[in-house]
């Protein structure tokens, strides 16, 4: 209560919201479209607890966020209210945490934080709020506040290992660059796209939890096991990668590798036993060691054009049976690869439009249709259910933007009640529900793994959820032909209020995306 009277007098911007999950999510959209950290404030106990597989997920995804929670008194005793180790808890699931310990430095350690938060690889940092200090007096002498906490110099890679990784790259005959979530977004994706456009150089990012399969990256997968030399920029070796086994990858292929963390550089080295194929491992800022290894390349000539084509026609590959007449008709509800064309085409007429994608079977094909400059995905984590407040979240970084969500019904579910924000904050958004009364990831895995007659679990109601999002102050449509989705798009939007486009989908696994298919 004592932040929320100081910001009445300040320009801070309160949005509350109905649970302490959304928060993190909403300030975790903010730091992935905007570079800063978002701010969530959470109280202590049971609130703060809350936050914790949100804090996961943003740290999965490289998301710069500062959580400022309540915590139990600096000077508790034994038998405090709300009294829980949640500095402790937080720890597996972000940068830093730590507790504020004198009352006159509040200041200085929320600058801190901020700082942790934004610099290196971006993640979350959690900050303890102990209620006696945030009642406490002190005196203005001896507050201590640095309110502006700068920025933060990423150490640079050696001009020796620089020097390595040019000579690599340029002796390669199929080399590529795998970029990290972070690198994936903003200036920095621009940036590292420029340069790659300059030297022919191929870039890939990555930032699904489907690793290489993600289905916005197309038949990436297949050219993949062609590279020779494999550059990672902030990208662990990790199980998106397949831990850089074969056969996702060459068994001679050489890797190299730059990152902020030493910790990243040794989990690289455990992996790849043979020395010979981790060629050059260094500390450093990934963005900066692009910047100078690129600049020493000629331009255009670097690469085999042919091989970078190779790449690009791999990613922009869908497959041709998705244009074909059954996958376009709606045979027990529209296909989901009918609806994320649909609103694909719908959005490309709109400026400045961001996409906002939730997990799940329907979220992959939404993720495989629709592609936009700034989008906020579930990330690496592979959780499913903040995709209402990343979309407010998104709102809140870009007043201005048209916010598109493709959402399961299942996941849609997790924070509906977060409509009841947006409504009240007036934060239009357009969530396009993909309906097929079931949780259709888990019923894939039954189907295919035990069978039609061993399904458990998966079942949900065909849920009217454009009406309860009507009831909530929005406004609903209920979609069930593709040829209805147009026209309920354009209301959808058109009524600037947070709208849900409820579509009848049929229960279709996620795409598989290969040129290998038969």
């Amino acid at each position: 209560m004592s932040v929320f009277d100081a910001s009445i007098d300040s320009d801070i911007d309160l949005i509350h919201v109905r649970q302490e999950a959304a928060a993190v999510h909403m300030a975790d959209s903010w730091g992935r479209l905007t570079g800063q950290p978002g701010v969530a404030l959470v109280t202590a106990g049971p609130g703060f607890a809350n936050t914790l597989s949100a804090l996961y997920v943003a740290k999965m995804s490289e998301s710069p966020i500062v959580l400022l929670s309540g915590h139990s008194p600096h000077k508790d005793g034994v038998g405090s209210f709300q009294k829980m180790a949640q500095v402790d808890m937080a720890r597996p699931v972000t940068k830093a945490s730590w507790k504020v310990n004198e009352a006159s430095m509040f200041g200085t350690d929320v600058a801190e934080a901020f700082k942790i938060a934004a610099s290196g690889r971006p993640g979350p940092v959690h900050l303890g709020l102990p209620v006696d200090l945030l009642e406490a007096t002190v005196p203005t002498e001896q507050i201590d506040m640095q309110l502006n906490p700068g920025n933060f110099l990423n150490s640079n890679v050696s001009g020796t290992k620089l020097q390595q990784i040019f000579n690599t790259l340029c002796l390669a005959n199929r080399p590529l660059v795998l970029a990290g979530p972070h690198m994936a977004r903003g200036r920095t994706r621009i940036l590292l796209a420029d340069l790659a456009e300059r030297t022919d150089l191929p870039i890939v990012f990555m930032e699904s939890p489907r690793g290489t399969a993600d289905p916005s990256l197309g038949a990436f997968s297949d050219v993949l096991p062609e590279a020779d030399t494999v550059l990672l920029l902030g990208k662990k070796l990790d199980f998106s990668l397949k831990m850089g086994k074969a056969p996702l990858f060459k068994k001679d292929c050489r890797f190299l590798l730059v990152d902020y963390e030493q910790d990243v550089i040794d989990e690289a080295r455990s992996i790849i036993t043979e020395p010979a194929c981790l060629e050059v491992a260094a500390i450093g800022s990934p963005l900066e060691a692009a910047r100078k290894i690129f600049s020493e390349m000629p331009e255009n000539s670097v690469v085999d054009r042919g091989w970078t084509e190779e790449v690009k026609s791999a990613i922009a590959y869908r497959p041709k049976s998705w244009d074909k007449g059954e996958l376009l008709k709606d045979n027990g509800g529209v296909h989901p690869m009918a609806v994320g064309r649909s609103v694909r085409d719908f959005m490309i007429r709109q400026q400045d439009a961001i996409f906002v994608s939730d997990g799940g079977e329907f979220g992959q094909w939404a993720q495989a249709m629709i592609s936009a400059p700034d989008r906020v995905i579930n990330g690496p984590s592979g959780a499913i259910g903040g995709g209402v407040p990343f979309a407010l979240g998104a709102r809140c970084a870009r007043p201005g933007s048209p916010i598109f969500l493709t959402s399961g019904d299942g996941s849609f579910g997790y924070h509906i009640m977060e409509v009841d924000t947006a409504v009240r904050y007036n934060f239009p958004f357009v969530a396009i529900v993909g309906n097929d009364a079931t949780w259709n990831a888990e019923y894939q895995i039954q189907l295919r793994d035990y069978g039609e007659d061993r399904l458990i679990g998966c079942e949900l109601l065909p849920t009217r959820y454009d009406l309860l999002v009507e009831s909530l102050g929005g406004f609903g449509v209920h979609v069930t032909s593709i040829s209805q989705l147009p026209l309920a798009l354009e209301k959808a939007l058109a009524s600037g209020l947070p709208s849900c486009v409820n579509v009848e989908i049929q229960r279709a696994h996620a795409p598989a995306v290969s040129r290998l298919e038969k």
